[in-house]
């Protein structure tokens, strides 16, 4: 008798739960061997030299058995490997050939739940790490490849711009500062508005909706930051690095898309706009009428490169910021409120507050751990008093929805259709106002959270009522005429 084994490959689709985050992180794979039966082939024709009984123990072919330490075994095979079968006769009564359960390892790929140290999942914790692997023998998913290569090369960029000239340091910790979304509040809004009123309300309208969207999109595209994911993800333990943190480095929210560049594109593409028309009204010239947006192009781009260079953002979300902000800018021009009334604003304030609340319930219902940045911040942040409450998602709510009502407030002024102020009182009335927006910013607020966030919102509402109501009243009421002069 001729007995001739041959290994044949079993395709095998197993379906893997959907986690409530995407699979933006490397998820080790192990290789488990796996029990399969496969046929030997007996001849076609009985043996004559043997006679023919019925198989004493008939068996239907054998499961596939997991064996493997892995939690994932659970959920795959919930039964316990079935037992060894008594073996076969030796002889088939039939010319079709019988399927002999051979425990054949065959390396097959299953996800380890619980992430390696390498490969840590941003809403999972693990008190214990996984067995160890052989690295030749994990692998990721393409998607995972794909955000590790691009983490990795936002790494070396990051530390391209660190090894550069000393000045530079303090250049790019400036323009990150400079181009905090806070400043479209206090610094942008008050010198646009008395530029030109409408370009002032498109200046905050469309910066408090890019902020809004922002925090949406970060929550639901769990980016990392390079100060943390260097030491979640293994890579500073792999190869020296050397990165250094500043005090605007520690960020508490998601990544992607980056905060400073989405709002402050958006944000200036009304002022920019409007000071190409401005240039176009008054002079001819072609270069002149692109300095305007080829300010703007370099502003962002250098706002980019301090994100990158401070270790708060990868180049890919600074990218993706840019033509988020950009495109937002552009939209959302056409469609700003400036004639709406009290009420509308009122609406959209108290809309944007609950929106916001509703949304986070509803993820933490899900079971999407919604505010594992701020844990990963929080833990390798290099100084816990770089720390800011006004870095979390919540803070940019309260900031928006606050600026929304204060804009209702600034459209119930009965005088804000009068007649423009001269050039030099508009001019003193932003000076003011970016005085008094400043000084508004620096008043103590209290340490506990709920509390803060109550007094950002109050700040903010204030803002644009102070800018847009109360300095032009009391510009209108100093120049005013005392009447004709006393005739002798």
């Amino acid at each position: 008798m001729l007995v001739i084994s041959i290994p044949i490959p079993v395709p095998i689709s197993i379906r893997i739960p959907h986690f409530p985050s995407p699979p933006l992180h490397p998820i080790p794979i192990i290789l488990i061997p796996i029990s399969i039966p496969l046929p030997i082939l007996s001849p076609p024709f009985p043996s004559p030299s043997h006679s023919h009984q019925p198989h004493p123990h008939p068996h239907p072919p054998h499961p596939i058995s997991f064996f493997s330490p892995s939690p994932f075994n659970s959920f795959l095979s919930p039964s316990p490997p079935s037992p060894s079968l008594p073996p076969p006769h030796p002889h088939h009564p039939h010319p079709i050939p019988h399927p002999l359960p051979l425990p054949i390892p065959i390396p097959f790929p299953v996800p380890f739940l619980s992430p390696s140290p390498s490969f840590p999942h941003p809403h999972h914790s693990h008190p214990h790490p996984p067995p160890t692997q052989d690295p030749s023998l994990t692998l990721s998913l393409p998607t995972a490849h794909t955000m590790e290569a691009l983490y990795t090369a936002g790494i070396h960029v990051a530390e391209v711009l660190q090894a550069g000239p000393p000045w530079l340091e303090n250049f790019w910790v400036t323009i990150t500062t400079v181009a905090d979304p806070k400043c479209i509040f206090t610094v942008c809004f008050p010198l646009a508005y008395f530029l030109d009123r409408k370009v002032g309300v498109a200046v905050l309208w469309v910066g408090l909706v890019a902020e809004w969207l922002n925090v949406v999109f970060k929550w639901f595209l769990f980016g990392e930051r390079p100060f943390w994911w260097i030491h979640e993800s293994g890579f500073a333990s792999r190869q020296p690095l050397a990165l250094r943190q500043f005090p605007v480095s520690c960020e508490t929210g998601p990544g992607s898309p980056s905060g400073h560049c989405m709002i402050t594109g958006a944000a200036l593409w009304p002022l920019v706009t409007a000071l190409t028309a401005l240039a176009s009204r008054h002079s001819k010239s072609l270069l002149l009428k692109l300095i305007p947006f080829s300010a703007y192009t370099l502003l962002l781009l250098a706002v980019g490169l301090s994100r990158v260079f401070v270790l708060a953002h990868f180049p890919h979300q600074v990218l993706g910021g840019i033509v988020a902000g950009a495109a937002l800018g552009w939209g959302l021009q056409a469609h700003t409120p400036a004639t709406r009334s009290p009420g509308f604003f009122a609406a959209t304030s108290l809309g944007l507050l609950l929106g916001s609340v509703a949304l986070h319930r509803l993820m933490v219902a899900a079971g999407v751990d919604i505010d594992w940045s701020i844990r990963l911040a929080t833990t390798w942040c290099k100084d816990p008093s770089w720390l800011r409450l006004d870095t979390r998602p919540f803070a940019s709510i309260c900031r928006v929805a606050g600026s929304a009502l204060g804009l209702g407030l600034a459209a119930g002024d009965p005088q804000r259709w009068d007649k423009p102020l001269p050039p030099r009182q508009r001019a003193a009335c932003a000076v003011l106002a970016l005085a008094a927006v400043r000084g508004l910013q620096h008043i103590p607020q209290p340490q506990q959270v709920t509390l803060w966030y109550a007094s950002s919102f109050l700040k903010y509402a204030a803002g644009p009522g102070l800018v847009a109501v109360l300095l032009p009243r009391i510009a209108r009421a100093i120049t005013r005429p005392q009447g004709p002069p006393h005739s002798e």
